[in-house]
């Protein structure tokens, strides 16, 4: 199986995989203020995801500038959010906390071995290495459900919205994925596939800072992803950027329920890549075939 196949085949597993998914019982609102999420790319989302839902009671910190300032993680609970369990700066890490906790879904990992304990992830896959879907989903509803109860529901209805929206969407050859609170870490995740999938040029911020940053380098033709539930400032926003000749994609679930409109921009950002793979012809996913640049990867990571 090829590894677009493998991504679109991991995508279409989320569905049933969200039925049966394992919630873990939230930390109580002490406990949450003196706890860390960390984590590395998807993993660094989902970390976010924890501390936003959390309304910030916990922090999400890069595993970098823990390792780098030890004070940081002082009679602090961390929580390590790493699938293969391999990341070296994890590790590291984890060897010199007071408590650790690895989310993963290596059991005989470094990472696991290294840790006080383990919450183990189970989603299903292809078992084929391709870019991040199910893992990343589970990870990020197993770390906002630390923070606060999660309902699930309408998955059906969800993803059949996220297909026919990414379907339509046709974003241009430079895309800014925007976001506010809980779905800024989606933007990063959104933008994480854009590189992995297709090895393609886009940014991801937040709503108000890329009014005073990101949109001074957009020309013509560029694309912008707002992840936001519409409203009053973000259809002004839509509004303007379009005069100026930016393509603005604006897709929303209806829903009062956060969870349901993450679960919604998550497949989006997955669709959205496998489609745009397949209309290039695409085999394989963009990092699989950038050997030399995965190979620094490696040697950064592990």
């Amino acid at each position: 199986m090829n590894t677009i196949d493998a991504f679109e085949n991991d995508i279409k597993l989320q569905s049933e995989f969200l039925k049966y998914f394992k919630k873990q019982k939230p930390l109580s609102e002490s406990d949450q203020k003196n706890t860390i999420f960390t984590g590395s790319g998807d993993s660094l989302a989902s970390a976010k995801l924890a501390e936003s839902f959390s309304n910030f009671r916990v922090k999400s910190v890069d595993p970098l500038d823990l390792l780098k300032n030890p004070l940081i993680t002082k009679n602090k609970t961390i929580y390590f959010v790493s699938v293969s369990g391999n990341t070296i700066s994890n590790i590291k890490v984890s060897k010199r906390s007071k408590r650790s906790i690895a989310i993963t879904a290596k059991p005989q990992s470094k990472l696991a071995k290294s840790s006080h304990s383990t919450i183990l992830l189970q989603s299903p896959n292809s078992d084929v290495f391709t870019a991040g879907s199910i893992s990343f989903l589970e990870s990020a509803l197993t770390c906002i459900s630390l923070v606060c109860p999660v309902s699930i529901s309408n998955i059906n209805e969800i993803f059949k919205k996220a297909h026919n929206d990414a379907k339509q969407a046709k974003p241009g050859k430079r895309v800014f994925i925007i976001g506010n609170m809980h779905t800024f870490p989606l933007a990063m995740y959104c933008a994480a596939k854009f590189y992995e999938v297709l090895g393609s040029d886009a940014y991801f911020e937040h709503i108000e800072q890329f009014s005073h940053m990101e949109l001074f380098s957009a020309k013509k033709g560029d694309t912008v992803i707002i992840f936001e539930q519409k409203n009053i400032h973000n259809l002004r926003l839509s509004k303007i950027l379009k005069t100026v000749g930016l393509v603005v994609i604006h897709p929303s679930f209806s829903s009062k329920n956060k969870i349901s409109q993450i679960i919604y921009y998550t497949f989006f950002s997955q669709l959205l890549t496998l489609f745009e793979a397949k209309k290039r012809h695409k085999k394989n996913c963009h990092f699989i075939l950038a050997k030399n640049f995965r190979d620094v990867s490696d040697k950064m990571i592990y």
